[in-house]
């Protein structure tokens, strides 16, 4: 296969794949985020004590981390056609990327919103502040470069599940280095799809670093 047969597979490839991360980030982070704080408003001492509400959310969390997301992809085949129409290609893809993308951003909220100095809490509760006030106020923003660096592993994440999802339909990279190269017996191809998977990767976590450096370095100054 020449360069000019793999480059425009490729080039579709890489708008799949950044398709189907953008999307499923979006729907993640709307999905995590208030999960992620859930959990630690409602933990014991937290400002919405609720141990029922804390240990039924913090179970649903675990089963969907704990589910391997080829086998989540599976299971999911019903509930994406209902949303979808399909259950093969980009669009379908998001879905379950989503899904499983969500537990896992939970979690890395969770555990960035704990980090943030719970005396500045107890200060803006002194002050009058209610749930909203603190939460917006104070743990949000004081917990901004590491939920930045939530969001970035997330991303990574992601784009190893979105090959993995290509591999059985779901279009982009994967799909491109299964039935091209792999299928083909086009060892050269397969591993020029891995190289740009990793400069992908490579490219998102610089821009995640250079996020969290600048907004720690705005955090010192202010």
């Amino acid at each position: 296969m020449t360069w000019s047969d793999m480059q425009p597979l490729l080039s579709q490839g890489i708008i799949d794949t950044l398709y189907m991360v953008l999307w499923a980030t979006v729907v993640s982070v709307l999905g995590g985020l208030p999960l992620g704080l859930l959990l630690v408003l409602t933990d014991k001492g937290g400002l919405l004590q609720n141990t029922v509400v804390n240990k039924v959310v913090g179970v649903i969390v675990n089963i969907g981390r704990s589910l391997p997301f080829i086998v989540l992809l599976i299971a999911l085949i019903p509930f994406t056609t209902l949303v979808v129409g399909t259950f093969i290609g980009p669009s379908a893809m998001v879905v379950p990327l989503a899904i499983g993308a969500i537990p896992f951003f939970a979690r890395l909220v969770e555990t960035a919103v704990r980090e943030v100095d719970h005396g500045l809490v107890e200060a803006a509760q002194a002050m009058g502040g209610g749930v909203p006030t603190v939460v917006f106020k104070v743990l949000l923003p004081q917990a901004l470069p590491t939920l930045v660096s939530a969001v970035t592993t997330t991303v990574i994440v992601l784009v190893g599940y979105s090959a993995m999802a290509g591999a059985v339909g779901g279009g982009g990279l994967g799909s491109v280095a299964v039935n091209y190269g792999y299928n083909r017996f086009e060892t050269n191809f397969m591993l020029i799809t891995v190289a740009v998977l990793i400069v992908l990767v490579t490219v998102v976590q610089l821009i995640g670093d250079g996020a969290v450096r600048l907004l720690a370095r705005r955090g010192r100054t202010s």
